[in-house]
């Protein structure tokens, strides 16, 4: 089939950047994260946020720095590829589409879970199984996403910003309420909860590897490479714009819910025994019609994450397919949209697939969800690692204008990426102690494919050589990339 004519690339800054946050769901993640770090710490839940935000930002160094340099579709797949080598990029290239995947498979599930629970709060008593909310959504997902790409990024905009405005309402209503006295308990405003408390450095330390999650997919602009305008600025601006503007949000309202429940042993107890922190405190601190939007939020921010994902995944498939890995058909797009509709339905079957299949053996939406998550996330940190070896590789190399006295910061995210994964990886009881082994399985998988297949790794090298000439900052500017509209998959 003849190629079609490349579509002009059409995303802006915030486009691209809204694919970033959507796939983290701040919403979901402000409403579900702290109760686990209260556990843990204590009141000091704002402050392991705020180091979290500090170790994000040196493990997405990488990632910034070598988008000023490469832009692809492939993410982590382009950007390892070309500066360690083919086998790297397809290694990390492989490990990355297991994270989107079980990021697809874990948001279906939380989109069914909290579906059902706005749907009890309502007084509905029968809401059917949770696969078929996760299935709809799934089928939802790969119909938005196989139309024009703006589309997408303006459906994550609207869902996520309706979400962001009711945390900073309550917010309002928090802080203004402790600070005159007038909360619920008469709970304080109280600045202390961003000092370590009663609760030991260390323990601090192992609660940012919480914290850290709440980041996971800060990455996925990166896939949109090809498809924004001016990628070598606005696709590093949209990464760093992803990783602070949900760092404020999440240290604000982990702040806002610590106090808001109370820094006291009965208020920290409230707070890591919830089920969902912000509809409690919206029940309390303003009414019950203002919890149910906040559970409404909850539901549109799963299935935002639900749409990133299912973008970001089909993009490393259309990727991986153009290069030779898998059939040709996956590399072709939409001549009207430039949507990979193919890999898009792909990978929103698989993921529906896995879904009703976790139903089918009697596992809960919950359990779905938390099970997927961390195997996405185990996958995910290996892609992290692999990129900041990368820019470690890139620098040393001489090959663009990194200066080698940045060589620390990759170094320093390796070395938390390290602590991390063994915080992941290590201590956890059935079925947690299996998923790393899953995990490794998946990796190890993409390791034997480009051993076993010498062919296919020369055969990227060759087209990662072609699709990048000219988007180095040390090479010579020979045109534009190859897109995925213009290139020639090689059988």
């Amino acid at each position: 089939m003849p190629d079609h004519p490349h579509t002009p690339r059409k995303l802006r800054l915030w486009e691209a950047l809204a694919l970033s946050v959507g796939l983290m769901g701040p919403t979901l993640a402000m409403g579900i994260n702290g109760a686990g770090v209260a556990a843990t710490v204590g009141k000091a839940v704002p402050l392991v946020f705020l180091l979290g935000l500090l170790g994000v930002a040196v493990v997405g160094y990488g990632f910034w720095r070598l988008t000023q340099n490469f832009h692809h579709a492939g993410s982590v797949y382009a950007l390892a590829g070309a500066t360690i080598g083919p086998r790297a990029g397809f290694f990390g290239g492989f490990a990355l589409l297991g994270a989107y995947l079980a990021f697809l498979v874990c948001t279906l599930a939380a989109t069914g879970v909290f579906a059902h629970a706005f749907l009890h709060a309502l007084g509905v008593t029968s809401a059917g199984p949770w696969a078929a909310v996760a299935i709809a959504a799934g089928v939802g997902v790969t119909v938005l996403n196989a139309r024009d790409t703006r589309v997408t990024a303006r459906t994550l905009l609207v869902v996520e910003g309706i979400g962001i405005v009711a945390m900073l309402l309550l917010a309002v209503v928090v802080l203004g309420r402790t600070s005159t006295g007038s909360a619920p308990r008469h709970q304080p405003f109280d600045l202390s909860v961003f000092t370590p408390g009663t609760a030991s450095y260390g323990a601090v330390m192992t609660a940012t590897v919480f914290a850290f999650l709440s980041w996971a997919g800060f990455e996925a602009c990166a896939s949109l490479g090809e498809e924004t305008d001016d990628p070598r600025r606005n696709i590093p601006r949209a990464l760093a714009g992803s990783v602070l503007l949900t760092g404020v949000l999440y240290i604000l309202m982990m702040f806002v819910q610590t106090i808001g429940f109370g820094t006291d042993d009965e208020g920290v107890s409230a707070f890591a025994g919830a089920e969902s922190a912000l509809v409690t405190l919206s029940d309390s601190y303003i009414g019950t019609w203002f919890s149910l939007v906040v559970a409404f939020t909850a539901v549109a921010s799963a299935f935002a994450a639900a749409l990133s994902s299912s973008a970001a995944a089909s993009r490393m498939v259309l990727a991986l397919a153009r290069d030779g890995f898998g059939p040709a058909a996956l590399a072709r797009t939409d001549p009207a949209t430039g949507a990979p509709t193919r890999a898009l339905w792909l990978c929103g079957g698989v993921g529906g697939a896995l879904a009703a299949g976790m139903y089918g053996l009697g596992t809960s939406a919950f359990d779905t969800y938390y099970w997927y998550a961390t195997i996405g996330v185990l996958c995910v940190l290996v892609v992290y690692a692999l990129a900041g070896i990368g820019v470690i590789v890139f620098t040393l190399s001489g090959r663009g204008t990194i200066p080698r006295r940045e060589l620390p910061i990759p170094l320093i995210g390796l070395g938390y990426l390290c602590f991390v994964f063994f915080k992941q990886a290590v201590g956890h009881s059935a079925p947690y102690s299996y998923f790393p082994w899953v995990t490794a399985a998946w990796c190890l998988t993409g390791v034997a494919i480009v051993l076993l297949a010498p062919s296919l790794a020369r055969r990227i090298g060759t087209r990662l050589t072609s699709e990048l000439n000219g988007t180095t900052g040390g090479e010579q500017e020979q045109g534009p990339a190859p897109t995925a509209d213009n290139t020639k998959v090689t059988s």
